[in-house]
């Protein structure tokens, strides 16, 4: 009878990321998270569009995305080497390449010191010295705040340490003027704000899991019916503030509001039904999955404000809503 809620959760994680059945990485490629990393260059790629400099240079430009994905797998080798015991603890994570012996702890931290490296040197030689302290830091605030410090501590792991995943706006920021203006620190804001309803959507699915090693995760700790609740509030807050882009954005910001909408409503709804019914692991499913697509779609819509249609539109639009007023006049 002990089978079934073992490998429950081994299934849940396979239904929610589909990928993790249909495709088998190397053991080096699988500690480096390969999976994270796409949804972190988009952010960085955000963090660049919200800058006067934008568009940057093809070999710049390429240098940043380069040195940022070799920082963040680095970070998730890193992550994998630490855990290591604690994922050969649960069913799910014990067939992982470290737990199941498919490669050692001294291989992987080998290739986190090379991947670490590579990035630094990319990012100082071809992009700037900030951009490369950036990108370190984020690694270090992944790597000692979230998962050494607060994830086994505290049910507030996931809100402090959501700074990690907010760090790479600042690093595409950095990377086009030389410094962090406002655009940079408010996608930085609004990741942070996104990270909790994200992520707790995902922790409803394996609260079991983490219960089970002693991780006290909010669903674990306060119980479904809190953590659906907290879900709401901050998906609230996540669409209060991605509105602020319109300000932020140095053209194409009223396009960018427009467009933002039926993604800000799509999050609430979604936040809405799970709040009513928190135990329910599809739309606990489904809200995880759209969170991924919506921090992709603010950055898709934030690259296509700088284009020059987005900027007419939005110079067009201004026009219109002010010659009420200065026919008034």
């Amino acid at each position: 009878m002990a089978e079934v809620p073992i490998a429950a959760p081994a299934s849940i994680r396979d239904e929610v990321v589909p990928s993790r059945k249909r495709v088998k990485l190397p053991p080096w490629l699988e500690i480096a998270k390969p999976r994270l990393i796409p949804l972190l260059l988009a952010t960085t790629l955000g963090g660049m569009a919200l800058s006067e400099s934008w568009p940057l240079p093809l070999p710049r430009l390429a240098c940043t995305l380069g040195g940022g994905a070799l920082a963040a797998a680095a970070a998730g080798v890193l992550n994998c080497l630490w855990e290591e015991q604690l994922d050969g603890q649960m069913q799910r994570t014990s067939g992982r390449a470290l737990p199941s012996g498919r490669l050692s702890g001294s291989q992987a931290f080998l290739i986190a010191v090379a991947l670490a490296c590579g990035a630094s040197l990319l990012l100082v030689a071809g992009v700037n010295c900030l951009a490369a302290g950036l990108s370190l830091l984020g690694l270090c605030s992944y790597v000692l705040l979230y998962t050494i410090v607060l994830k086994p501590r505290t049910t507030r792991n996931i809100v402090i340490g959501g700074v990690a995943g907010a760090i790479p706006p600042l690093v595409g920021a950095a990377a086009a003027t030389g410094h962090v203006g406002l655009g940079g620190w408010w996608l930085f804001g609004l990741i942070i704000l996104w990270t909790p309803a994200h992520f707790w959507a995902l922790a409803l699915l394996l609260a079991d899991d983490y219960r089970s090693v002693g991780i006290p995760m909010l669903p674990v700790v306060k119980g479904p019916e809190v953590t659906g609740r907290a879900i709401n509030r901050y998906a609230y807050a996540t669409v209060a503030a991605s509105l602020l882009g319109v300000l932020t954005l140095p053209s194409g910001g009223l396009f960018y509001g427009l467009m933002v909408l039926p993604f800000n409503g799509r999050l609430l709804q979604m936040a809405q039904r799970l709040g009513e019914l928190p135990d329910d692991k599809q739309r606990a499913k489904g809200l995880f999955r759209w969170s991924i697509l919506y921090l992709f779609g603010i950055c898709l819509l934030l690259l296509l404000a700088r284009t020059t249609m987005a900027a007419d539109f939005s110079n067009q639009l201004i026009s219109l809503l002010t010659l009420p007023a200065a026919s008034a006049f």
